[in-house]
């Protein structure tokens, strides 16, 4: 009895810590979301997707991660945009 009671406390405390893994993710950079409360400088925007792929498989899963490289390629791709002669 007391062995089925210790296996329950230690998966609900190792189930406990999944929630607050997802709870770092940044859901406007991962998701595309426009959220009305985050407007970023195109370098503010690079610094927060370079910041949270340093995060790493600790915070995302590896898809997440190549979502957050891609939108990283498209903000830098966006800055050589605006940086070319003529703009």
């Amino acid at each position: 009895m007391l062995r089925k009671a210790t296996v329950l406390a230690v998966a609900a405390v190792v189930l406990s810590g999944v929630p607050a893994l997802a709870q770092n993710k940044d859901e406007c950079l991962l998701a595309s979301r426009n959220c009305s409360d985050q407007v970023d400088t195109i370098q503010q925007k690079m610094a927060r997707l370079n910041g949270e792929i340093a995060k790493g498989t600790k915070v995302y899963t590896a898809q997440d991660l190549k979502v957050l490289q891609g939108k990283l390629r498209e903000v830098n791709a966006q800055l050589d945009d605006l940086l070319k002669p003529g703009h």
